[in-house]
């Protein structure tokens, strides 16, 4: 009996427990990022908002991490990637701030949480990874739910549909590059060169729509805005630190009831009852994706031992 009440508290002191509430912590705090963007680019310019988000991240990540790892959180074998990697998140977050502008935080959302089923499909081409049919099949799915929620006559069908498909190409190959970079980089090194690409590339275009008294005026908002995309980001890396992939993939998917429901709370909005399907099938068919890496590595670990375990990972991880 004592057993029995004792586990749940101890499961959630583990790695793996820990690692879960990070997951579902940071997507609270993209879905807050999400909701709290729509508003602030009603107050201020959008591309001061993209330059604050990213100078804050750079800062921040070199004064909690400097003082720990000195020079080495400076030091990276492909800084070209890391380059690369830099931009594709930040043309994702052009995307994602334009396209709340137009569209409700909940569909949004939902849309982008395709990325991972993409990101398999572009790791099967670039990395030539294996995928099986099953996968195939939940993309397909995947597809159809997003066509439930943008149909013609839909509550967000129109051309700003156009930022969440070109943010779900981006994100998907950021995933795929991160990916890549796991194994070979500090995770904190690539945190903190995605905010200074980031920074350095939005600071001449920032100029180009400065608008000093909105900074003064509304400060918190881009404080927030800033502090939102740093703290999900450093949860995403505390999470992969203490949990594989296979096990917090299917909690990335969280971030879609926490956007709905800031959505109905902020903007009054509730999704109409079509888009209520598309946006179940669109989870169902991610967490189907992150249930069949679980098995594939688990038979990996089986039949061929650790050493093939890598190569089962999702390679949206």
């Amino acid at each position: 009996m004592i057993k029995s009440i004792t586990l749940p508290g101890s499961y959630w002191r583990s790695h793996q427990g820990g690692g879960i509430l990070l997951i579902v912590l940071a997507t609270l705090a993209f879905a807050s990022l999400d909701t709290a963007t729509k508003h602030a680019t009603t107050l201020a310019p959008v591309l001061m908002l993209l330059w604050f988000r990213y100078l804050f991240q750079a800062v921040v990540t070199f004064a909690l991490r400097f003082p720990v790892q000195g020079k080495t959180l400076l030091r990276t074998p492909n800084p070209r990637f890391q380059a690369l990697r830099g931009l594709l998140l930040l043309v994702t977050s052009a995307c994602s701030f334009f396209g709340l502008q137009y569209l409700p935080v909940g569909e949004f959302t939902a849309m982008v949480m395709l990325s991972p089923l993409v990101a398999t499909a572009l790791a099967a081409w670039a990395l030539k990874n294996s995928v099986s049919a099953r996968r195939w099949v939940l993309m397909v799915i995947g597809l159809s739910g997003v066509l439930l929620v943008v149909r013609p006559g839909g509550q967000v069908f129109g051309w700003a549909l156009l930022f969440p498909v070109l943010l779900v190409g981006t994100y998907a190959s950021f995933q795929v590059l991160t990916s890549r970079l796991s194994g070979e980089e500090n995770p904190y090194t690539t945190h903190f060169y995605t905010g200074l690409v980031g920074a350095v590339i939005m600071t001449p275009l920032a100029v180009f729509s400065w608008n000093t008294s909105a900074l003064l005026n509304y400060w918190p908002w881009f404080v927030l805005v800033g502090f939102l995309g740093t703290f999900g980001h450093l949860m995403l890396i505390r999470a992969y630190m203490r949990a594989s992939a296979v096990v917090l993939a299917p909690f990335l998917y969280t971030q879609i009831a926490f956007a709905t429901l800031s959505g109905w709370v902020v903007f009054n909005h509730v999704p109409d009852a079509l888009a209520w399907v598309g946006i179940a099938v669109i989870a169902a068919s991610g967490v189907g994706n992150a249930l069949l890496s679980a098995h594939e590595t688990t038979k990996a670990r089986i039949l061929t031992g650790p050493a093939s375990v890598l190569a089962a990972r999702n390679p949206s991880a």
